[in-house]
């Protein structure tokens, strides 16, 4: 059973459901692999069947800064609105682990709207939870210390991934979190000589 069977909106229509499966290529990501790349074209919108996506931004120097990430049974709302308006991406999607993806074409995405209003209630539902996830990243940007939005986002993979065991760098943590990778091995250190995470070779254990 995949994750959209627990969505209300297919529940309720799975004519829809089958329609996108229908419509859609279903691709296999492997943990790193990038899914839109920022300034490309979007040709066809992700629907996330099981794994998950960091969505990133970055400046023009390069730095990237973690924006949210996409689990099973969601979609990227960026890719709905730049596709749909034939614009180029503002962000990358990169898969955090072994990821299933559908690729519904963009005027699939336009031909569903006119048919269908769970899909455009679907489509409400994630512009609304991104924007509460953005602003809490601008809440945290503006009022957290390094250390907090650390452990946050430890707790976040933690949860993403249903393990306290998490495979991630020190480099690749100051990447989501935009900042250096010596600042972050002094945080983690300091977590544990606190007893809150126990460090190994490219992984972490959460202790609490």
């Amino acid at each position: 059973m995949s994750n959209l069977d627990n969505i209300v909106e297919f529940k309720s229509s799975p004519e829809l459901r089958a329609k996108l499966f229908q419509y859609s290529t279903l691709k296999t990501l492997k943990k790193g692999e990038v899914l839109i790349a920022e300034h490309s074209y979007i040709r066809s919108i992700p629907i996330i069947i099981s794994g998950s996506l960091q969505v990133l931004r970055s400046d023009e120097e390069g730095k990237e800064i973690l924006m949210y990430y996409i689990k099973g049974g969601e979609s990227c709302i960026m890719s709905f609105l730049g596709g749909l308006h034939n614009e180029k991406s503002m962000l990358k999607a990169v898969a955090e682990e072994t990821t299933e993806i559908l690729f519904l074409p963009i005027e699939r995405v336009r031909e569903l709207i006119r048919e269908y209003p769970q899909w455009l209630e679907y489509i409400f539902k994630l512009y609304h939870k991104r924007f509460e996830e953005l602003l809490e990243l601008v809440n945290a940007i503006a009022f957290k210390k390094v250390d907090e939005r650390l452990l946050d986002l430890l707790h976040k993979k933690q949860k993403l991934m249903g393990s306290n065991v998490l495979e991630v760098t020190h480099e690749q943590l100051a990447h989501e979190l935009a900042t250096a990778r010596v600042v972050i091995s002094r945080l983690l250190k300091q977590l544990e000589d606190k007893g809150i995470v126990e460090l190994g070779r490219n992984k972490i254990i959460l202790l609490k």
